[in-house]
């Protein structure tokens, strides 16, 4: 069972004939991290799920074992009719410039980010732990070449995640400016960054309008201080 806004919406059905999900799976399988596969990180469900919840629709599964699964996602569908109510400012997009650092374990994020930033105008470096983070910002900085933002991804697996990772950069530099990310939109760190040390927040999965409008702000109130 699911609910969607009243409306018109496309349907897309990816379906296959595998040996299907087993019925103590299927009630998990958009959950983050969960995973049945040797190495797999179990966030590629969870981010598709969320990119459609994100953008007004959803997606459902049906299976059988031994008899295939079929996803079905459910989109808006565009209208030529402008949507009431609709605010252009959150749909702009804003271009900046600068050297960015992001930090992500999930090698398909961090490839979309990167395309992201560097369409909005930034050289980006990526790290998949806080450990490779901090050193790639200390080594940045020794070399006059330092980082004008990092954005932290708040969790990650087999490594220090974006809060230990922002102690030991403030720490290093205490004018370090960064950028809290995060999948759980619920998580208190997104809502009440400035607490823990954070310029700004986006939240997961990215569009290109938040990341653009947070690094401006963050960069802009950066250049008036100084």
């Amino acid at each position: 069972k699911f609910s969607l806004e009243p409306g018109f919406y496309l349907l897309i059905c990816f379906k296959d004939n595998g040996r299907g999900i087993p019925e103590k799976d299927i009630g998990k399988i958009f959950d983050p991290f969960f995973t049945t596969k040797d190495g797999g990180s179990g966030l590629g469900l969870f981010s598709a799920y969320s990119i459609a919840k994100n953008h007004g629709g959803t997606i459902t599964v049906e299976s059988q074992p031994g008899r295939g699964a079929s996803f079905l996602v459910y989109l808006p569908a565009v209208t030529d009719n402008p949507i009431k109510g609709s605010d252009t400012k959150q749909s702009s997009i804003t271009f900046g410039s600068g050297k960015i650092l992001l930090m992500d374990d999930d090698e398909t994020v961090r490839n979309m980010a990167t395309r992201m930033l560097q369409t909005l105008g930034y050289e980006v470096s990526v790290a998949s732990k806080g450990e490779e983070a901090f050193e790639m910002y200390k080594n940045a900085k020794k070399t006059n070449a330092s980082y004008d933002a990092v954005i932290l991804d708040l969790t990650i697996q087999g490594g220090k995640g974006g809060k230990q990772t922002l102690k030991e950069l403030l720490a290093y530099d205490p004018e370090v400016r960064a950028i809290v990310s995060s999948g759980y939109s619920n998580d208190m760190v997104l809502s009440k960054y400035l607490e823990f040390g954070f310029k700004g927040s986006v939240p997961k999965p990215y569009r290109i309008q938040d990341l653009g409008r947070t690094l401006n702000s963050i960069l802009k109130n950066a250049a008036t201080e100084s």
